[in-house]
């Protein structure tokens, strides 16, 4: 039992001071002896019960689990660096939301789905951000790129997977032309509401708020 609690107080210390999502692979590397994974996940899962009730919580993320702040302290820890986060116009979070309900997609996808052209500065902020990238083209007339999230987009917005976006309003047809935008935007919107606060990444404040 000794042995065991001491391998959580390690897990626990080195989840506290990492500064990115670990992985269960990353994990069992702070042990000389091989720990099996399925212990490790075990650990990982009664470490998340004992700060059920604390001021952090212990998620897991695409690309490993860390430790984040609960959001009913978003608004203290947003005083220490004020000038930090970002802003993004209605414009990047609506062609964010899109690929990410209906990637991969071409700049001709969003701009269907929009009813507007695209700017090029929209999409480089996206992929400066690291939240988009091209994945490769599509094979028609001029293979245009096409555009997917990132393992990092997921790990800013508290997801596993993709699986976990909001669900929409209403129901997407195959026809990216029948796709409701507002709706897309909305659900975006929901998974910026409940994003998390960390040391390196909170913009929860700058985004724009729910539609309504």
């Amino acid at each position: 039992m000794a042995q065991i609690e001491k391998l959580k107080e390690i897990l626990e210390v080195a989840l506290l001071t990492s500064g990115q999502p670990l992985s269960v692979e990353d994990l069992s590397r702070l042990f000389i002896d091989k720990t099996d994974r399925s212990t490790i996940r075990m650990l990982l899962d009664e470490i998340k019960n004992d700060w059920q009730d604390k001021s952090m919580n212990l998620i897991q993320v695409a690309t490993g689990y860390r430790f984040q702040a609960k959001s009913n302290f978003t608004e203290f820890l947003m005083r220490l660096t004020p000038d930090r986060a970002p802003n993004y116009s209605r414009a990047v979070l609506e062609v964010l939301a899109i690929i990410a309900y209906r990637q991969p997609v071409t700049r001709a996808d969003i701009e269907k789905i929009r009813g507007v052209s695209l700017s090029s500065n929209t999409l480089r902020q996206l992929i400066e951000r690291e939240w988009i990238d091209i994945i490769g083209q599509k094979e028609v007339p001029g293979r245009p790129s096409l555009y997917a999230t990132t393992k990092h987009f997921l790990n800013d917005f508290a997801l596993k997977s993709l699986s976990e976006l909001p669900e929409l309003n209403s129901s997407l047809s195959d026809e990216l032309s029948n796709t409701d935008d507002n709706d897309i935007v909305k659900s975006s919107n929901k998974v910026v509401d409940s994003n998390i606060i960390d040391d390196e990444k909170d913009f929860s404040n700058n985004i724009i708020p729910p539609a309504k």
